[in-house]
């Protein structure tokens, strides 16, 4: 019976208190007219409170904040107890006054106001009560970019100045200036120290601006081996800062390849060529590239081609490009290039080179013949580069690529010099019309100048990554000029058809040959757990001469990403 009694006790308790502790108290403001009271409305206030005390601070709370919006003479009249859980209370806001008058003293730096909209006096600035806070509150910001976060501004001796005008005196409490005394990536602890101070312009002893962090962080978006995972962090104690980038390393390691099959005009059998482009990025941790490249085409022709690039040498803006290219014309000839050179990255986007370029050619055939023959070259170079990623687009990588180089130097043939320069070009661009419809444009072109010419030095293009529609290296120029266009619509994130159309122009001098090439056709982008499957259907066709189907090439691509 006792425990029976125990437990009817204890349920109304507890349903008693429910009840009691889940009434909150509601606050109704009126001003001393409806207008009035329309302008406290707006001004903003919490109506439901869960004890007295909060609801009073609320009360004093709107008080600063409509003295804030310059109704200087705003007084808490009766606080009423309507019932047992409204309160009421009368206020009195009086005229609204529409400019204030900030005084400041001699150690403030005007300067900070530059880039705001505000009237500024030798010893004070004048603005709208309406925009007085966003203009604190961009001078507090101006004050955190100086290497103080922790200031803050406060507003004193708030008074009449005029039947309009307010007054009020600036106090600004300033803290030590914080600068980044140390920097630690989290998640790729291995993360190129270089590219920290270089490509992201990060180091300590910087002033402290976390927006300017941000900005700079961002960039890590544009890196092919590295992500930002996370808005960067700071821990401040008493005598440092530390700020701490969340970044990890990605896969960034490329495998690119093709199968080429067309009808061979002579033999009317099936001919196959390709190529093999591997691409290894940052594996030493100093964002370091490698690339090898080995092509061997239709017409017995083969490349083989290895580039470095060595990015911010022992931390400077330097860099370093070395290359070795050989090419091999059956049992005609074979050419060997090597070049070095020293590039400055001027930013993340920005690249200037210089360096030196030296050729071997020699005639395997000793045919003595006026259009090949054994020589050697030397070059000076000077380039820019420009590249504008978009990593985050499997499909489409790079949104716009510009490279431009220009050589001059001579060519020794036989013991004689003649003085030659050179130009290459290679420029591409997609123009997103949305989000499904895109159009590529690419433009290549090189020109040889020189007073005569060797077979064996001329340029060779023709093929998927040139004019579509046309043998690999199968067309020999000393000037040439192609443009590449594609319409390309997105089936999904994964899948892309296009159409191609090319055009190219080209003269060598060496056979007085000048002409006019086409390509079309269509192809498929497929982005696969192996990678990115390219497929291209093109025929080509020559100024002046039928077009024959049967020329058709198809091209399969796979790049592959590890």
């Amino acid at each position: 019976m006792k425990k029976l009694v125990f437990l009817v006790f204890l349920f109304v308790l507890v349903f008693n208190s429910k009840t009691v502790f889940g009434q909150n108290l509601q606050l109704n403001v009126i001003a001393e007219s409806n207008k009035a009271t329309k302008e406290v409305d707006s001004a903003g206030y919490t109506k439901s409170f869960s004890n007295y005390l909060s609801l009073e601070t609320e009360l004093y709370t709107l008080k600063e904040k409509l003295i804030r919006r310059g109704f200087i003479d705003t007084r808490i009249g009766v606080l009423e107890k309507q019932n047992d859980t409204l309160f009421e209370a009368s206020i009195y806001i009086g005229k609204k006054l529409n400019r204030i008058r900030v005084f400041f003293d001699d150690e403030f730096n005007k300067e900070l106001l530059d880039f705001s909209k505000v009237e500024i006096s030798s010893h004070y600035f004048e603005v709208s009560t309406g925009k007085l806070e966003s203009t604190l509150n961009y001078l507090n910001k101006r004050i955190a970019e100086e290497g103080d976060p922790f200031s803050t501004l406060t507003l004193k001796n708030i008074k009449k100045e005029s039947a309009d005008t307010i007054s009020a005196d600036l106090q600004i409490e300033r803290n030590k200036k914080r600068r980044i005394d140390k920097i630690v990536v989290k998640g790729y602890g291995k993360f190129p120290k270089s590219y920290l101070k270089r490509f992201l312009k990060l180091k300590p002893g910087q002033s402290f601006n976390l927006e300017t962090i941000k900005s700079k962080t961002e960039k890590l978006q544009d890196l092919r081996f590295a992500n930002e995972i996370k808005s960067p962090e700071v821990l401040f104690t008493n005598d440092s800062t530390t700020l701490y980038l969340c970044a990890e390393k990605t896969k960034s390691n490329n495998f690119d390849g093709f199968i080429g099959f067309g009808t061979n005009e002579n033999t009317n059998r099936i001919d196959f060529d390709g190529y093999v482009d591997l691409k290894l990025i940052n594996n030493l941790n100093f964002g370091e590239t490698l690339n090898l490249f080995y092509k061997s085409d239709e017409i017995d022709q083969q490349t083989f081609d290895v580039k470095l690039n060595a990015p911010y040498l022992f931390g400077s803006p330097i860099g370093m490009d070395i290359g070795l290219n050989i090419f091999r014309k059956d049992s005609t000839f074979s050419t060997t290039t090597q070049q070095a050179r020293l590039n400055y990255q001027i930013n993340a986007n920005h690249r200037i080179s210089a360096g030196i370029r030296g050729s071997v050619s020699s005639d395997l055939l000793d045919s003595n013949t006026t259009f090949i023959d054994d020589y050697t070259t030397n070059f000076y170079q000077i380039g820019y580069n420009y590249i504008k990623p978009q990593y985050y687009d499997e499909l489409f990588p790079i949104k716009f690529w510009f490279d431009i180089n220009s050589n001059f130097g001579n060519r020794t043939q036989n013991g004689i010099k003649k003085q030659q320069t050179t130009f290459t070009l290679e420029t591409y661009k997609i123009f997103n019309l949305n989000n499904r419809n895109s159009i590529f444009i690419r433009v290549t072109g090189a020109a040889l100048n020189s007073d005569n010419y060797l077979d064996n030095e001329l340029y060779r293009f023709g093929g998927i990554n040139s004019i579509r529609g046309f043998e690999e290296n199968s067309l020999v120029a000393n000037l040439f000029g192609v443009i590449n266009t594609e319409y390309r619509y997105r089936l999904s994130s994964s899948i892309y058809v296009h159409s191609v159309f090319d055009a190219a122009y080209f003269e060598n001098n060496l056979t007085d040959t000048k002409s006019k090439l086409f390509g079309f056709g269509f192809g498929l982008g497929l982005l696969t757990k192996a990678g990115l499957l390219r497929l291209n259907y093109s025929s080509g066709k020559i100024e002046n001469i039928p077009f024959k189907l049967s020329d058709s090439k198809i091209h399969v691509s796979l790049t592959a990403t590890f």
